[in-house]
């Protein structure tokens, strides 16, 4: 601790004002881990991105909440956005400045109740129903890399969960979390889910990311904020908070 601590301090001494003054842009989607609330981001995923950024002595940051492709596109092509939580996969891999994995999640189909003619017990079951799917999400860039034909992609996860919810999509992949927000959200008009196969390739590591043009020092500084934030048990209290609105 005291090890990391002094390399934090040699850090900050050599980055001088140019990082202190960066503006970081912290981005993400609507999820059961980050929500916004009277126009302000928050949610366990949001509050271990603060939280490292405090570690990391930034002070100036926007906390952001975008649709999954805008954040996405932002977070390719602007300087200073970091963008969480992001899948890292081989074809993103030189794409982004990894920081450090946030948690994993399992992707699982879920159909609605009701819908006992959708069965899907593996991943090749599902090519015969449309599949709800978020654009530019990692489980759509996924599914498109098989050659699934009836994916109906949709901007937010809301909508897609609205398209399950008047038939317009058969079952959409979510994780469990996600699954259960939604459909207490959704209250009387959510007929209960059922769970079905898990898409077992996509066991990934979600991870906070800074965009490809940020300055190396500001993402080294970030870097050993969350390393510290790991080693010290606290990232994982704060995933543990429960997460209600």
């Amino acid at each position: 601790m005291k090890h990391r601590l002094l390399l934090l301090a040699m850090l900050s001494a050599l980055l001088g004002q140019g990082v202190e003054a960066a503006t970081v842009r912290a981005v993400t989607e609507e999820t059961s881990f980050t929500w916004s609330v009277d126009g302000r981001v928050e949610g366990p995923a949001a509050a271990v991105v603060e939280r490292t950024l405090a570690l990391a002595g930034i002070a100036d940051y926007r906390m952001e909440l975008y649709p999954w492709a805008r954040a996405y596109d932002l977070a390719l092509h602007e300087p200073g956005v970091l963008i969480y939580l992001i899948a890292r996969t081989p074809a993103r891999e030189a794409q982004f400045q990894w920081v450090g994995e946030v948690m994993r999640l399992r992707y699982y189909f879920y159909r609605l109740a009701s819908r006992d003619d959708v069965r899907i017990e593996r991943l090749e079951d599902a090519r015969a129903y449309r599949i709800g799917v978020l654009r530019d999400d990692v489980r759509h860039q996924y599914l498109q890399t098989l050659g699934f034909q009836r994916l109906v992609v949709s901007g937010q996860q809301k909508d897609n969960f609205s398209r399950l919810l008047n038939g317009q999509v058969d079952a959409l992949l979510l994780p469990e979390k996600d699954a259960s927000h939604f459909c207490q959200d959704a209250a009387s008009t959510c007929p209960g889910l059922r769970r079905l196969a898990v898409l077992e390739d996509l066991d990934t590591p979600l991870y906070m990311a800074f965009s490809p043009t940020t300055p190396a020092p500001l993402v080294a500084r970030l870097r050993e904020a969350f390393a510290q934030l790991k080693a010290s048990g606290e990232l994982a209290r704060l995933l543990e908070q429960s997460g209600e609105r």
